[in-house]
């Protein structure tokens, strides 16, 4: 089964989403700080990562471009996932290097649905 780095800075989003993807057959890899997540990404190359958007320091838009501009990560497909239903949020994310934007809070069968079509590309 696939791999899936969540990078949350809330204690309780990466809990619920480990729990759903794990429930769902899904190994994964928690990271509060987008500047952690990035280390991770780089040496454990996870088949998709889920991206929190409004985190302290890095925000989920830097660590987007940063993991899109970088040959070692610039495969694995990002989604992002945020609180904010904002359409220019959205378009943002999009030109980051993002492949999906989900807003929170999330159904379960709607996160696993997508994560299965980004990892199958």
């Amino acid at each position: 089964m696939s791999t899936v780095l969540i990078i949350d800075d809330s204690p309780t989003e990466l809990h619920l989403f480990q729990n759903m993807l794990e429930k769902n057959g899904f190994d994964t890899l928690v990271s509060d700080s987008g500047a952690d997540g990035l280390k991770q990404a780089i040496s454990s190359r996870p088949d998709c990562i889920l991206m929190d958007v409004v985190m302290p320091g890095m925000n989920g838009f830097q660590a987007t471009r940063k993991l899109n501009q970088d040959p070692k990560t610039s495969d694995i497909p990002i989604i992002i996932i945020t609180t904010k239903d904002q359409e220019t949020d959205k378009i943002w994310g999009m030109r980051q290097g993002a492949v999906e934007y989900l807003v929170k809070p999330i159904a379960e069968k709607q996160l696993v649905s997508m994560i299965n079509a980004v990892t199958a590309a």
